[in-house]
């Protein structure tokens, strides 16, 4: 569907980075790290302006799939080291010959000392006052956790359903896309909220595949968009799936069984933003995640999911001769 997959964008920002760079990437107006970028660092300027064009591409691939996509405008930040030196703008900094030219490059930005950078959380701007700076605490909007939450929630979704789609094209399942676009499409003029309708689009996505794809090809395709987005770090692979889904805000507590092997698997959760419809649940997700952490062979090929007290018994086996059960959309059981 599209040239330059995200996997590829989300590697070259990647080689850009460097464990002692001084520089990463805010979103001018709120404080948020972009995806993919979140977490990185650069080492020169020049380096991080790459980074967040970079980044904007990214951004604008996934609004290919999902014109929903939030907007920002990513900004390089530079922390000094602290040595109690005061922050400076970028206009300021004095160069060999005299004070610099303010750059006229908008991806430059106000640069700050690591004393104030240890001070901020993502609820907080990255940039104070001026124009187009948005309070986030104001009455008419979430307050900031709230707010970060379901920004949260959004980025994932998005992020999620673009890498399927992906999938979906490169694997020639266009009935399933299509489907997909279809349902979207509907549910856009019918829910305004875009928390909700992030949910919507996967759950979308799990009844098509369910309908659309065999058992076998629902799996295929979630193992490559899972090779499609960024890499986790390796370990338990459903500890990760899980941690991953609280902190984006799609399930709100979880506890493993004492029971629990790396071959089996229960989890009970609660709080899931999820809705089961039809008397299915949309595994898509949750499966999703898990093959992000799992390397193929090893991945769990049944999904099966109970409705307990307070949430869902989620449980996932492996090593079945058996046909996989439960990847996309999950048979209820009582």
């Amino acid at each position: 569907m599209i040239g330059t997959t995200l996997l590829e964008i989300s590697d070259h920002i990647e080689s850009l980075a460097s464990e002692t760079g001084e520089y990463s990437l805010v979103c001018a107006r709120y404080g948020d790290r972009p995806v993919p970028a979140a977490g990185l660092r650069f080492e020169s300027r020049p380096v991080a302006r790459a980074a967040a064009r970079a980044a904007e591409q990214y951004r604008d691939t996934l609004r290919r799939y999902d014109p929903g996509v939030p907007y920002y405008d990513v900004i390089v930040r530079q922390e000094f080291a602290d040595d109690g030196s005061a922050a400076e703008t970028a206009g300021d900094a004095p160069g060999p010959d005299g004070p610099d030219e303010p750059s006229s490059d908008p991806h430059d930005v106000r640069r700050f000392s690591a004393a104030e950078a240890s001070e901020w959380s993502l609820s907080d701007p990255a940039v104070g006052g001026g124009e187009g700076t948005r309070d986030r605490n104001a009455p008419d909007e979430p307050s900031g956790r709230d707010n970060d939450r379901g920004r949260d929630r959004v980025e994932f979704c998005h992020e999620a359903a673009a890498a399927l789609f992906e999938a979906l094209s490169a694997g020639g399942h266009a009935d399933a896309e299509s489907a997909v676009m279809d349902a979207y499409f509907d549910l856009a003029e019918r829910v305004s909220d875009p928390n909700d309708l992030c949910l919507c689009l996967l759950e979308a996505m799990a009844a098509a595949l369910h309908r659309r794809l065999t058992p076998d090809e629902q799996a295929s395709v979630l193992a490559a968009a899972a090779a499609g987005l960024p890499p986790v770090s390796a370990g338990d692979p459903v500890a990760g799936a899980f941690e991953r889904l609280a902190g984006a805000g799609v399930v709100g507590g979880y506890s493993r069984t004492a029971d629990s092997t790396a071959e089996s698997a229960t989890v009970l959760v609660s709080d899931c933003a999820l809705t089961a419809r039809d008397g299915r649940f949309p595994t898509l997700p949750l499966v999703l995640e898990l093959y992000r952490g799992t390397e193929p062979g090893h991945r769990h090929d049944a999904i099966r999911i109970a409705s307990v007290d307070g949430g869902w018994r989620v449980s996932f086996s492996a090593g079945s001769d058996d046909e996989p059960v439960g990847i996309a959309s999950a048979s209820i059981r009582s």
